[in-house]
């Protein structure tokens, strides 16, 4: 039989691909490159300052400037896992891979990238109403959802100029573009790359949106720790006082996301010893961050009032 660590590292590596696949925020890891993690909570994110242009001097040359690269450490803030247990008379160890493979798959489908998706975007909505950055009072209708759209992209290009951006589209919201003969002229057809999946979606002035289930598109969740009472289902769910989020536009490069499956411990029935059964635990580590200078080509539309 196969060394079970092997098993555990597959596991690994191919549940953290399908986060960046599946999750309507996967592209987000993208900007995560030059993050450096080697377990545990802890990341290192990538900080350059470096000076800016001076005087050219015939006489002698080039005024001298530095570069610092420094790593600032964050701490993953959001940990989470679960353990399975899988009867030895449900598979046995020619088919343990395969069994464990598709239920570790679906969990991860069903239960965990909604819940990073939640979290992602409400952080950044959180963030943005604390900087400035969004706006309140709007319930989208087809007669002026364009202008309001051109309005906050626009915005952004006014102080960033015409950078990349992101539409970051509550599902409800994206029905009301797609579902107009003449708003939908509107939009073009455009390639969207996310880890190493290739889609096509709708785009707006060449700026992709991405669909979102409404249900992910909130500001505040309760997330269920999964042992207090009415809490053990665990999972997440809108707090009370949760607004709604129309849509969130921001540079491509703005949020870095990161999450990691943290070794995934395997034991053999014989290994076992509360039950006659394959026992899998599962511990996924993630957050989101957002440099300070980004919230200014940022804008967050909310359809409830702020206040």
């Amino acid at each position: 039989m196969p060394n079970i660590l092997e098993y555990a590292k597959i596991f690994q590596q191919e549940l953290d691909r399908q986060v960046v696949a599946q999750a309507t925020s996967g592209w987000m890891e993208d900007n995560a490159g030059l993050v450096r993690y080697s377990g545990g909570n802890e990341v290192k994110i990538p900080i350059i300052d470096m000076d800016g242009l001076g005087d050219y001097d015939r006489a002698n040359g080039f005024v001298e400037g530095s570069v610092n690269l420094r790593y600032q450490t964050k701490i993953l803030t959001q940990d989470r896992g679960r353990t399975f247990m899988i009867d030895r008379m449900d598979v046995d160890e020619t088919n343990f891979v395969a069994t464990a493979a598709n239920i570790m798959g679906e969990f991860q489908r069903v239960h965990v990238i909604p819940e990073i998706d939640a979290y992602r975007y409400s952080s950044i909505a959180t963030q943005a109403i604390e900087k400035g950055a969004a706006v309140g009072g709007y319930t989208p209708s087809e007669s002026d959802i364009l202008r309001k759209l051109k309005e906050d992209i626009y915005a952004i290009y006014d102080v960033a100029g015409e950078i990349p951006l992101v539409i970051i589209m509550n599902m409800q919201v994206a029905a009301i573009l797609e579902n107009s003969t003449e708003l939908s002229k509107t939009l073009s057809v455009i390639d969207f790359t996310q880890g190493e999946v290739r889609t096509t979606v709708k785009a707006i002035d060449n700026n992709p949106i991405i669909k979102v289930p409404s249900l992910r598109m909130k500001t505040k969740y309760i997330f269920y720790d999964g042992k207090t009472a009415g809490q053990e289902a665990g999972g997440f769910t809108p707090a009370e006082d949760a607004k709604t989020i129309n849509w969130i536009i921001c540079p491509r490069t703005a949020p870095i996301a990161v999450s990691k499956t943290d070794n995934i411990r395997i034991f053999t029935p014989e290994q076992n010893q509360k039950a006659d059964a394959w026992k899998i635990d599962y511990r996924k580590y993630h957050d989101l961050w957002i440099k300070e200078n980004q919230f200014k080509a940022i804008r967050v539309n909310i359809k409830e009032a702020l206040a």
